[in-house]
């Protein structure tokens, strides 16, 4: 008799587990009603969420085969997808709002509903509370509108937060510090305000925190400084005031750092001219004042160094001529003066990278009489 059921047994595996990865009606509901507030014309990408099962073949859905539950849903407007090579277009169109039916989807670990540019009105703040597994929330270039959420920092387990390139309002809230997995985090181009959270440094995973082209004010809080693993901080475009932190220029893996238009004063710290790790600096369009440190040596390697249009006076810094490399060079638009130093990088500049000074002279401006 044993010998008569052996074979069926694979079969009966390949039902069940069939049966287990079902999608449940609960989320095949919750999906549906997540269609219905959106329209997308011109790719079609909702015409295969059709039939009962949307772990099978619904474009963007893909769940857990352990249980059926939808776990991710991504759904990009512009990407390399063969949906978008096909259609001939090089980005998609999508409107309507998300609806707060997604927060039924409790099981769900990513949610990336990217660059369709109309999607309009609030994020549900039901995100917060009801998807406790979210790793992933990214929903950049959309049309999103209101404040983000004030409970964000329940989302314990994520590690990427993207809103970048929407309408949001209001303050960065105090609960995202106390996000600890948090490794991603970009608010760019949005109308956020007010300051950012003086124990933004809590966030100790983060590698990159990109909250520029927003209208943030306030100082930068010296507990960023103790971030070591911190690699991008872009505060670019802002209304930020005071100094800059000189422990940034110590934190041990930072390579960009972009302060760019701001209201920010005093002198440039020492440190971050000495930092062997940061490439790139822009500290331009600001209120700094004093000599630039001439403290580069041989180590020093700058992609970007960009100090124009604020208030710098003394003389150009000599020493760069004994840096390893500099790409980018800006010191225009100061009050700088006397004779520019002769060697790399000042001998391939353009007049334009030292104008606006108030008596510089020699090579690649006029010379010194």
């Amino acid at each position: 008799m044993a010998t008569f059921f052996m074979p069926l047994l694979p079969v009966l595996f390949l039902c069940l587990l069939h049966t287990a990865i079902s999608c449940p009606a609960s989320d095949l509901a919750a999906l549906l009603d997540f269609k219905a507030g959106l329209s997308e014309p011109y790719l079609g990408i909702f015409t295969s969420w059709t039939g009962t099962d949307c772990c099978t073949n619904w474009y963007g859905v893909n769940c857990d085969p352990t249980n059926g539950r939808v776990a991710d849903i991504t759904l990009r407007g512009e990407s390399e997808d063969p949906i978008l090579v096909r259609s001939g277009r090089m980005s998609g169109l999508m409107s309507g709002k998300l609806s707060s039916s997604i927060c039924k989807l409790d099981r769900l670990t990513n949610l990336v509903v990217a660059d369709w540019k109309q999607i309009t009105g609030p994020l549900p703040e039901c995100i917060t509370t009801s998807l406790p597994m979210l790793r992933i929330l990214d929903l950049p270039g959309n049309r999103l509108t209101g404040q983000i959420p004030s409970s964000i920092g329940k989302l314990s387990h994520l590690t990427v937060l993207n809103l970048a390139d929407n309408q949001l309002t209001g303050k960065i809230p105090a609960s995202l510090t106390a996000m600890s997995d948090l490794k991603h985090l970009d608010l760019t181009n949005n109308c956020l305000s007010d300051s950012i959270p003086s124990d933004f440094g809590n966030l100790k995973m983060l590698s990159r925190a990109l909250l520029a082209r927003n209208q943030l004010s306030g100082s930068i809080p010296s507990s960023i400084g103790n971030m070591n693993r911190l690699a991008d901080l872009d505060l670019g475009g802002n209304k930020l005031s005071g100094s800059i932190p000189s422990n940034l220029g110590s934190m041990p893996v930072l390579s960009s750092l972009y302060l760019d238009d701001n209201k920010l004063s005093g002198n440039i710290p020492a440190t971050l001219l000495q930092s062997k790790g940061l490439g790139m600096l822009n500290l331009s369009r600001n209120a700094l004042s004093g000599e630039i440190p001439d403290v580069f040596d041989s180590k020093s390697y700058f992609m970007v160094l960009d100090l124009s249009y604020n208030k710098l006076s003394g003389h150009v810094p000599h020493s760069l001529t004994s840096a390893a490399y500099v790409g980018h060079l800006d010191l225009s638009h100061n009050h700088l003066c006397g004779t520019i130093p002769t060697g790399s990088p000042y001998d391939h500049l353009e007049a334009t990278s030292l104008a606006g000074n108030a008596c510089l002279c020699g090579f690649p401006l006029s010379k010194c009489e």
